[in-house]
């Protein structure tokens, strides 16, 4: 059973070494100039846009969620817990907890892709650029 809770400004350093090491880890299709670009815009402003919170062992985040209203907007699990229940947990907290029904996931993260679909979400749309404008589509998704 994975604990949940609220991730605080102090741990931010924390996570976005929590989402480099995810990133690196299932975004293959990203070049190094793109993650290093994005790095500072998360760690700056994304994660003070979003409500977070994290699964932690032994006082280290595993993984975490940020959602904005009723948005999954980011859900970075560190590789060495993939595969362990910390994305399902903190993907059914933010259904069933905090009432998220949508999220956006990279069309080349397949992996991400087959988890959402897995967990019960279906593709309502498509996008052929990223949130900042960039060439890597991304699918929109949503509870059904």
């Amino acid at each position: 059973m994975h604990v949940i809770s609220q991730i605080e400004k102090q741990e931010y350093q924390e996570l976005i070494e929590v989402w480099e090491a995810s990133v690196r880890a299932t975004h293959d299709f990203l070049p190094e100039s793109r993650i290093l670009e994005l790095k500072p815009l998360i760690l700056d402003q994304y994660f003070d846009a979003v409500q977070l919170c994290g699964v932690r062992e032994e006082g280290r985040v595993l993984g975490f969620l940020g959602i904005h209203e009723t948005d999954i907007e980011m859900l970075f699990i560190h590789p060495e817990s993939r595969g362990k229940g910390v994305g399902k947990a903190l993907l059914l907290h933010a259904v069933n907890a905090l009432r998220c029904t949508k999220v956006d996931v990279n069309e080349q993260n397949q992996q991400a892709v087959d988890f959402y679909l897995y967990m019960g979400f279906q593709i309502v749309g498509r996008s052929p650029l990223d949130g900042q404008g960039e060439p890597y589509p991304l699918l929109h998704l949503e509870l059904n």
